[in-house]
């Protein structure tokens, strides 16, 4: 019996498992109540078949939305677990700067759930951190993830294939040129990991999408060094207008 297992009731009996966003009793230390639960809002078909971004009723499954029309993107696809609200922000935000690092594993496993059945051979690389960022936070949530992922879905976890080589501000209020020049030069593929990325499908797994600026970034860098198809994972995606869809 694994020790974590074998320990579960004595943490059980100090530490009474709580419902991480609202406080609520719950039957084990990894999870949310069932109100927490439902206030996250999972997306849904129809979907853009490039993007996966959530269509009203009336748009037939597999059609390809309007961003993707006027400009095809890089990536090979996104996979969100849930889109950004109330419920999800404040998970995100209680494991990026609450140090509530025991989040990961269930946010994980709700990325894992959406994606399509992974090999060994498929490459998950997280979003990197600058440095000193990395080292004042401590670690870097998009690793976490990307971790525990790998470990669900049996596929092979690359944490260092990218570099973040330059520190970036906030992307928050910039419009899409500002951030691409914010972000120009800023992250590049491991010049030591090349040879594992060439020719691999790389999962780029991240804790939040919003402009998809930064995850454009990521996904320019792996094919650069040869990947041959890269998906994002998130565990939430900023889509205001999907919200009323889910």
């Amino acid at each position: 019996m694994p020790v974590a297992r074998a320990l579960a009731p004595v943490i059980d009996l100090v530490f009474p498992p709580r419902c991480p966003l609202c406080g609520e009793a719950i039957a084990a230390q990894t999870g949310l109540c069932g109100g927490c639960w439902n206030a996250l809002a999972i997306p849904g078909a129809p979907a853009c078949a490039l993007c996966g971004r959530p269509f009203g009723d009336g748009v037939p499954d597999g059609a390809t939305c309007a961003p993707c029309l006027a400009e095809p993107p890089r990536h090979d696809g996104i996979v969100a677990s849930t889109l950004y609200n109330e419920a999800s922000r404040k998970l995100v935000l209680a494991l990026k700067h609450g140090n509530r690092i025991a989040l990961a594993p269930m946010m994980a496993r709700l990325i894992a759930a959406r994606l399509p059945p992974l090999g060994h051979e498929t490459l998950v690389v997280p979003v990197p951190l600058h440095r000193w960022r990395l080292w004042r936070r401590g670690y870097n949530q998009a690793a976490l993830l990307a971790q525990e992922i790998a470990r669900t879905t049996g596929a092979t976890l690359l944490v260092d294939a990218l570099e973040r080589r330059k520190q970036t501000p906030s992307l928050g209020g910039l419009g899409r040129k500002a951030r691409r020049r914010a972000l120009s030069g800023a992250i590049a593929a491991n010049a030591r990991r090349t040879a594992r990325i060439r020719g691999r499908r790389v999962l780029l797994v991240d804790d939040v999408l919003t402009s998809g600026a930064t995850s454009d970034a990521c996904v320019a860098a792996l094919k650069r060094a040869g990947a041959s198809a890269v998906v994002i994972a998130c565990f939430a995606r900023v889509l205001d207008e999907a919200l009323p869809a889910t």
